[in-house]
């Protein structure tokens, strides 16, 4: 079959779970039928909307068509993506389109694909459709010296004054003219999400607090809602050498953004003592990695010369470039993360992980069976644990050959048998829309 795949970003450009994601499901896709993939780039030197037709820098078989948003990422509906989209699916006329994420893309290119009769699939690995940052974390809390606190659920006018009030004014004069635009604007926004809800035909989850969430809080119907977690390439995850000689080495991969708690993180490595090290991954972003370091550079006894800032990798090489060089990974996250990717790669390669008894996280680290749990947003906690591991490396290593505690034999489930569960699902839609 034909397959058009939507994704807000894709490897080596953007190196995040969703994106990493796609990438292999599409991989996965592409020895079995014709993949393509909508994208985006944020190049400032292009005409904004600019097409651009690449292939997967790592297969070939993947044909990737990027389009410019360099300039017009903040909107969420965009006449000229979906007027590109629309083209692509005239000249491919794809038999189903798999959506990922919308986000600075365009939410309206999914009624070009309903128009046409085409199945939507939607892959849910965030929030954004029923909060418009994404993640339920306010950026401008009601008390200032909060930071980052979570929101208890979406309100236009909750909306505009926690997070979109960074584009008031300014002047106290006006602020209940600017609450009162941009509650108006995410009331709208809200309301045209739900007509593209509509629109989508079924929704995956990868995890089962996820799948609640949605059709608890925001009234998708059971019918149109299926957990099928992630599958993974699980051969880069396998043979793992554990590096000889290295004092106990906590791992980090991710996004150097609060969201993701690698300064809870930093600040716990503190209080952990003994001589353990410390490996930061992911891509350097500028300040924020900047005001990590200085966090880094205020830790008692040195802690700071105990940590190493790795850089990004290539999943491909997860397995020498990561996980060769720690012996836990640390999954820090404010948020509920519903589930992450560096969860699962860890224990498939038989890496414990400690993470936070929130969300998906929790759903699959089981406390003291295959890794460790603290309290959610409590760098103590986060600190106790980690010292339960360096104190005892041998309890580390019983964790972690537990591996995914969902399968009889520890391995996550396999991106080949993944993508052919995915496939049914597209084969289900396709039928059903031509029986219509």
């Amino acid at each position: 079959m034909k397959i058009m795949q939507v994704i807000h970003g894709y490897p080596m450009r953007y190196n995040a779970g969703s994106e990493v994601y796609t990438q292999g499901l599409a991989q996965a896709l592409a020895g079995r039928h014709e993949v393509h993939v909508l994208t985006r780039q944020e190049n400032a030197f292009l005409p904004e909307y600019a097409m651009q037709r690449e292939t997967d820098p790592s297969d070939p078989r993947v044909a990737l068509h990027v389009i410019n948003m360099a300039r017009a990422r903040d909107g969420y509906r965009h006449v000229a993506v979906d007027n590109a989209f629309a083209g692509l699916l005239d000249e491919i006329r794809p038999e189903v389109v798999h959506v990922g994420h919308l986000n600075h893309l365009s939410t309206s290119l999914v009624f070009e694909a309903s128009g046409r009769q085409i199945p939507i699939v939607f892959t849910l690995h965030d929030y954004w459709l029923m909060c418009p940052r994404g993640q339920f974390i306010q950026m401008y809390p009601r008390n200032p010296s909060e930071v980052w606190p979570l929101c208890d659920g979406q309100n236009d006018r909750k909306c505009a004054v926690r997070c979109y009030v960074r584009y008031f004014s300014g002047n106290e004069d006006e602020y209940e003219a600017d609450a009162a635009y941009w509650t108006g604007w995410v009331g709208r926004r809200m309301a045209h999400v739900r007509e593209v809800c509509d629109k989508v035909d079924m929704f995956i989850a990868p995890a089962r607090y996820l799948l609640r969430r949605f059709r608890d809080d925001f009234g998708i119907p059971d019918r149109k809602l299926t957990y099928l977690d992630y599958g993974f390439h699980r051969q880069r995850m396998e043979g793992r050498i554990r590096t000889q000689g290295e004092p106990f080495t906590f791992g980090y991969i991710g996004t150097h953004i609060p969201a993701k708690g690698v300064n809870h993180l930093i600040e716990s490595f503190g209080r952990v003592s003994g001589n353990p090290r410390l490996r930061i991954w992911g891509r350097d972003r500028g300040v924020e990695t900047e005001g990590l370091k200085v966090l880094a550079r205020s830790l008692p006894d040195s802690a700071e010369n105990r940590i190493e800032w790795m850089g990004e990798y290539s999943n491909q090489n997860i397995l020498s470039d990561v996980f060769d060089l720690c012996d836990t990974i640390v999954v820090p996250s404010i948020w509920a993360e519903n589930s992450p990717l560096v969860i699962h790669e860890a224990l498939q390669a038989r890496v414990p992980v400690i993470t936070a008894d929130y969300g998906g996280m929790a759903e699959y680290v089981h406390h003291e069976r295959n890794g460790l749990l603290f309290v959610h947003r409590d760098p103590r906690s986060l600190a106790q644990q980690m010292q339960r591991l360096a104190d005892d490396p041998q309890l580390a290593r019983r964790l972690g050959k537990r591996g995914y505690v969902q399968s009889d034999d520890g391995n996550v489930p396999d991106m080949v048998e993944h993508s052919l569960s995915v496939e049914r699902i597209y084969a289900s839609l396709i039928n059903g829309c031509e029986g219509q």
